[in-house]
Formats: structure tokens, C-alpha cells, sequence
């Protein structure tokens, strides 16, 4: 129900963040809130079919599904595929199968959620080890993020490996570990904002956000503007003004700011409280689930819309960089709103099956029960042991008796 509200008022927001807009010499704001409606129709069917498959399967599939997505992430970066993945502002993140055209990189995030819950649940405590539980994690992290950085997406990048660690954090790895490894992280953005002229404004804007209000913090400061001139109940649907021409990308990387525009702060509120609800359902399934895939695996998918709608909002708010990540189920883009659609209705199955047989797949009851066995044999041998001085003393205490 939660994510059904947010789908339906991300498609009138996103009508009216472009009713204005004009494509070609037409209207846009009609187009947009069409091909958004085929996107949510198509995540529609996507959540109801992985809402009755057996979370399980994920499991099963997920080093074929991370091969695809290797291939898939290639796909922009080769010169000979600019016929199917030509540089859009730049950047070539697209992969265009003619009625087909996505973004590898939104199938990353998903993916990568299901591979790392995956991996966790398989190696259990050695998660805590660094060679053999941390390594393996941070290879196949550092491989995909690397390969979407090479598009340029450094925001995507980044909340790839977020999401990676915070499944591993969350599988019970050491926070020594994390700390390391943040640190190593932390040098390598650094390296990348300071190669990339246009990141480097980006940060000094945002640490002067009085600096520049015409150039490299145009935008930051036109989302407060709009935001700002909403007031309490907003200017009304579809009557925002950011939007023609002094906020780019107000329908999708700046969303927030025009509902905070034309919806005012109820509007603001009703986003966050909607957004908040949703990551409450979310972990309350993974502190249920009866598994360790399950729990791990939810998790991840509830992070994966929080964290991205959290970072969405921070920078509509300006108290984040400029990073170009779409709110979920909300702004515009396909690709972004059926993998969105498509984990919420795995996240949906995962607490569907709580407390069911099938939660817990024949290996893993193998296993607890050979490890239950082995346990409850050390159990008894041990109080074996432990009576046996008991039963002797009582022996001789009687013949003393005697």
C-alpha cells in the first residue's frame, strides 16, 4: 500500500514537474507522466510475480544474475557498442535494445543486495575473518563500482558499495574491518572529486553555499528557492516556476524540491513520513525472517530505497553534494522505477514466508541439524563426563558409611 502511494503521487509529481517543460517544441509534462505510468505498470507485474517466488530462488541465481550484470556494465564502457549505448550529457549509462532502454547500473544496485546476502548467509562466521570472509566481498564490490565509475557515476558508485557493506556490516563482520575500509573508500573519492573538475565545484559549492550562486551552485541553491517558496500548503499542482529553466532536472534528480514547491511542506512531510513507514515494514521483516539470507537479503533491499531516497533529499535540502540520484518509485525514470518495483515485491515475499519450511533451503537445514547434532553430542559426552565424579563420591561416601 505504501509503495502503491508513493508510485501514484510520484507519476502527479512528476506531470507536474513537467507540464511546463517543453521537448521539441511539445509538451512534455503529458509524455513524461505516460511513459512513467508504462514503467510502473511493468514494475507492477514484476512485484506481484517475485512476491509469490520463493525468495530462495534469488539465492540460487545469484552468480549468474552478477555475471549478467558484469556484462551488462561492460556494455557502455566498449567503443565499438556506441550504436546501443551512445554517451547521453557526457556519460554513456544507457543500453538501448531499441523498445528496450535501461540503466545497468540501477540493476547493479539490486543485484548486488541479492549477491552479498547471498555470500553472507553462506559463510556464516567467517564473515569475521579478513581473507576469508571481508576479500571475497570487497573484490566483487570493487570490480562493479569501479565499472560504473568508469561511465562516469561516482553517486552510484558510491551507493553500490554502501549497500554492499552494509549487508556484510549487517551479516556480523568486524567494525575494525569497516573502519579500514571507509578510511580507504574516503581517499578514493577524494581522488576522484579532485581529478573531475566539475565534482570539485561541487564540493566547494557545498561548502560554501554562498559561493557561486550563478555557476557551480545554481542549482543547489534553486532547489532551496523552491522548496523555500512553497510555504506551508505550496503554490499548487503544477503551477511551480523552478521549473521553467532555473532548476534543470526538476522531474527527476530534483523532485524533492519541486513537491517541496508545489505541495509545500505537508507535501515535504507526507515524502518523508511515506518513505519512513516503508523502511519501518522493511526492517521489521528482516528482524522477523526465520533465515539468515532472508534477513540479510531484506535489509539490503530496504536500504537500497531508503539510503537512496534519504540521499535524494539531502541534496534537494543542500546539506549533501550535488550526486544526481533519483528519489524511488517517484522520479522520473523507468529503469529506476521497475528495480525499485521489482525489490519491493522480493522484500514482500521474504516477509510472506516468515516462519514457513521453505524460509530455510534443504542445505542450510542439513546443516544446523548436523550442526545441532555434533552440538548436542559435545553437550551430553560433557555432562557424562561431569557426573561421573558425582556418582563415585556418592559410592564412596556410602561405603564409609558401611
Amino acid at each position: 500500500m505504501v509503495t502503491a502511494v508513493l508510485v501514484v503521487f510520484g507519476i502527479a509529481a512528476t506531470y507536474g514537474a513537467a507540464s511546463l517543460v517543453t521537448l521539441e517544441g511539445k509538451n512534455a509534462g503529458f509524455g513524461f507522466a505516460l511513459r512513467q505510468l508504462s514503467g510502473a505498470a511493468a514494475g507492477g507485474i514484476l512485484l506481484m510475480l517475485a512476491s509469490r517466488l520463493d525468495y530462495y530462488r534469488w539465492r540460487q541465481l545469484a552468480w549468474p544474475l552478477l555475471f549478467v550484470v558484469l556484462v551488462l556494465l561492460l556494455i557502455p564502457l566498449l567503443p565499438f557498442t556506441l550504436a546501443i549505448a551512445p554517451p547521453v550529457n557526457g556519460a554513456r549509462r544507457w543500453v538501448d535494445l531499441g523498445p528496450i532502454n535501461f540503466q545497468p547500473s540501477e540493476l547493479a544496485r539490486l543485484i548486488v543486495v541479492i549477491w552479498c546476502a547471498m555470500l553472507a548467509s553462506k559463510k556464516g562466521l567467517q564473515v569475521r575473518e579478513f581473507k576469508k570472509g571481508v576479500l571475497p566481498f570487497m573484490l566483487i564490490l570493487g570490480l562493479v563500482s569501479l565499472l560504473i565509475l568508469l561511465e562516469p557515476n561516482l553517486s552510484m558508485a558510491t551507493l553500490v558499495a554502501l549497500l554492499g557493506g552494509l549487508v556484510l556490516f549487517t551479516s556480523g563482520a568486524k567494525i575494525g574491518h569497516f573502519v579500514i575500509l571507509t578510511g580507504l573508500g574516503m581517499i578514493l573519492v577524494f581522488h576522484q572529486i579532485r581529478d573531475a573538475q566539475y565534482r570539485l565545484s561541487r564540493l566547494l559549492t557545498f561548502m560554501n553555499p554562498g559561493d557561486a550562486v550563478t555557476d557551480a551552485g545554481f542549482q543547489i541553491n534553486q532547489s532551496l528557492v523552491g522548496i523555500g517558496s512553497g510555504g506551508l500548503f505550496g503554490v499548487g499542482f503544477g503551477e511551480g516556476q523552478q521549473k521553467l529553466g532555473y532548476l534543470p532536472y526538476a522531474y527527476s534528480d530534483f523532485l524533492f524540491s519541486t513537491i517541496g514547491e508545489e505541495w509545500g511542506f505537508i507535501g515535504i512531510v507526507t515524502v518523508v513520513a511515506l518513505f519512513s513507514l516503508f523502511c519501518w515494514l522493511g526492517f521489521r521483516i528482516a528482524r522477523t525472517a526465520t533465515d539468515p539470507f532472508g534477513q540479510y537479503l531484506a535489509v539490503g533491499l530496504t536500504a537500497t530505497i531508503g539510503l537512496t531516497a534519504f540521499m535524494h533529499m539531502a541534496v534537494s535540502l543542500g546539506i549533501m553534494p550535488t550526486t544526481g540520484l533519483t528519489l524511488p518509485f517517484m522520479s522520473y525514470g523507468r529503469s529506476s522505477q521497475v528495480i525499485s518495483l521489482l525489490g519491493t515485491g522480493i522484500l514482500i515475499n521474504v516477509g510472506r514466508l516468515r516462519g514457513s519450511p521453505r524460509a530455510v533451503g534443504p542445505r542450510e537445514r542439513r546443516t544446523e541439524g548436523a550442526e545441532g547434532g555434533k552440538a548436542g553430542r559435545r553437550y551430553a559426552g560433557s555432562e557424562k563426563r561431569e557426573a561421573e565424579p558425582v556418582r563415585s563420591n556418592a559410592k564412596r561416601r556410602a561405603s564409609g558409611k558401611k
